[in-house]
């Protein structure tokens, strides 16, 4: 038996030998006697030693079959890393591909791991979690009993997800106000339309001028298709002015987020760069060559804290461009790019490479974009503008509450266009065109 093991572990070092490469092995060998903290070979050889002890001598056999220890080491490895990169199961992997289509089954959370916190970017509009009154920055402590402290990050993705029709109970910490509460919510498949009430604001907001307004939920692949379809109809009504507004938009595909920011910008125009370790991770970004050149109107891009990622993207390249007006708040700060490598068992790593840069080289990771004109909401602004998106949905009592509600950021963005349409009238000069 032992000498079967000692077989096994030096025919895995050989082959380990070779997976790491030439370059592995000469910087090992480089200092002859002198054992580096960062050698390959010796740490690759200290865990084929590990394994095989597992192996031998760990009291549950069942536990210590080769593939539960290869992805348990590769679990912990890339969870160590930052709270973005992960080893996704191949059910993971689905899940995350199902998602980018805009239609998945589960709950409507985006979520992130933030100093070992699972914390809601922004619940999908219509979704089970913001039917609940799920919010952004809220903190998922346990799901269905069980704490989310020592989860492993695909598990807690997964138990999120599911079969429509499902319970699920989510006991939840608002950090604004230490509250804790428990929600049982029901799976649904989830559709994300992703560019929604697109349309000329009402004379009573907008007066005289013709404001053009569409909120943009996530990108995601008809993204583009959507926004370019409504951009199409406003300008057929000769719109003046435009309102972007990717408050509570937590990101998707960045390819959808460039071509939306060419929706504004000349062709060809850098949006974001990427710059990794390795020399293909740093990218450039560009509106597509054969984008449609689009009247120029004054805009306003709304944000908060609940965007992230693409909205990032769209509006820092917007604001150093001067294209856009940027108001609201500072945004969530979700800058850095996840490549998704495919396994050969249907598993992937979704591995940090690089992070993204605005055109002004402005890093984004943990910083976010600041608006222009920073316009906060209060608690129970923010609250209502949530129960205001799922109108639709409420009881007379939930829409007594609304009867009352101003959305104090658009009417700002609104005062914004106007004073640089009336400028505009007055002086011949048009300020956005400059």
């Amino acid at each position: 038996m032992k000498r079967r093991l000692l077989h096994w572990m030096f025919a895995l070092l050989a082959v380990l030998h070779v997976a790491l490469g030439w370059h592995v092995y000469t910087a090992w060998a480089a200092a002859p006697g002198e054992e580096k903290a960062d050698a390959g070979y010796t740490n690759m050889a200290l865990f084929a030693r590990a394994l095989q002890l597992i192996r031998q001598d760990y009291v549950d056999e069942r536990k210590a079959d080769y593939q539960q220890l290869t992805r348990a080491a590769l679990k912990g490895m890339l969870s160590s890393l930052d709270p973005h990169s992960q080893f996704m199961e191949p059910v993971d992997f689905k899940g995350m591909q199902e998602d980018t289509n805009s239609r998945f089954g589960g709950l409507g959370i985006h979520t992130v791991w933030r100093d070992g916190d699972l914390v809601i970017v922004t619940p999908i509009e219509g979704s089970p979690a913001a039917r609940a009154g799920l919010q952004a920055e809220d903190q998922i402590v346990k799901i269905d009993g069980v704490g989310t402290e020592k989860m492993e990050r695909g598990e807690a993705g997964r138990l999120l997800r599911g079969e429509p029709g499902q319970k699920v109970k989510l006991t939840v910490l608002r950090p604004s106000t230490r509250d804790l509460k428990d929600y049982e919510l029901v799976r649904e498949n989830i559709t994300v339309a992703s560019v929604k009430d697109a349309g000329l604001l009402g004379e009573g907001l907008a007066g005289d001028f013709k404001i053009g307004y569409a909120r943009i939920t996530q990108f995601n692949v008809p993204t583009v298709d959507e926004l370019s379809a409504c951009l199409d109809e406003l300008e057929r009504k000769e719109m003046q002015a435009f309102i972007l507004d990717l408050r509570y938009n937590p990101g998707g595909l960045l390819e959808s987020a460039v071509k939306v920011a060419g929706q504004f910008l000349p062709p060809k125009t850098l949006v974001v760069s990427t710059e990794g370790r390795v020399a293909s991770q740093s990218k450039v970004y560009r509106t597509p060559e054969n984008g449609r050149a689009r009247p120029r109107v004054p805009m306003v891009i709304l944000v908060n804290g609940g965007s992230a990622s693409g909205s990032e993207i769209v509006a820092g390249a917007l604001k150093d461009l001067r294209r856009a007006v940027i108001l609201g708040e500072t945004t969530f700060g979700k800058g850095s790019v996840q490549s998704v490598i495919e396994l050969q068992d249907g598993s992937a790593l979704r591995l940090t490479t690089a992070k993204y840069y605005t055109p002004s080289k402005q890093v984004i990771h943990e910083k976010g974009v600041a608006p222009n004109i920073r316009a906060p909401l209060s608690q129970e602004q923010e609250r209502l503008l949530w129960m205001k998106k799922e109108e639709a949905g409420l009881g007379a009592e939930d829409r007594k509450q609304l009867a009352g509600f101003r959305d104090t950021q658009l009417e700002r963005a609104v005062d914004v266009l106007k004073g640089l349409l009336i400028y505009g009238e007055r002086t011949g000069r048009k300020a956005w065109l400059e």
